[in-house]
């Protein structure tokens, strides 16, 4: 009796390091570039709009020409406790600078947007994007909070 309980005591052993062998072993998942993030993205939205092929390919493309040039407008000013009111004053003065370059960059992307898709097409991907961007905050680092930068 003594031997058979040791003998499974040992195999439940061996299989519990096999188990943490396998789980060290297993590659972690890769993050996606920006651009390619942009890209599975409208993908997505072409696919839930059913979108043909080659309107999907133009909307693809479109939409992360849009991304990058709202990428490359850089992050948005952030506030901190700590800011005089005169920095303050100056961070909310960049922002409302950064939400006009956004909503020009919008406009000019609608105007593209309207040369291959409908308007309720174009609704539905403003519709979509902005379920994805509540999606991206809720879920970010942290439990949903944001990592802060100093």
């Amino acid at each position: 009796m003594k031997k058979i309980v040791s003998n499974l005591i040992l195999v439940v052993a061996m299989m519990l390091f096999a188990v943490n062998a396998f789980a060290q072993n297993s590659t972690p998942k890769e993050r996606l570039s920006r651009e390619q993030l942009a890209e599975k993205q409208a993908q997505h939205i072409a696919t839930d709009l059913s979108l043909d092929d080659k309107v999907t390919a133009k909307f693809v493309d479109t939409y992360t020409q849009c991304q990058k040039e709202v990428w490359a407008l850089g992050p948005r000013p952030r506030f901190h406790k700590n800011d005089s009111d005169a920095q303050i004053e100056q961070n909310i003065k960049k922002r409302f600078e950064m939400s006009e370059k956004i909503l020009s960059i919008r406009q000019k992307y609608y105007k593209k947007y309207s040369q291959f898709l409908t308007q309720k097409q174009i609704q539905r991907v403003y519709e979509i994007e902005q379920k994805m961007m509540n999606r991206f905050s809720q879920h970010g680092p942290k439990g949903g909070q944001r990592m802060r930068r100093r």
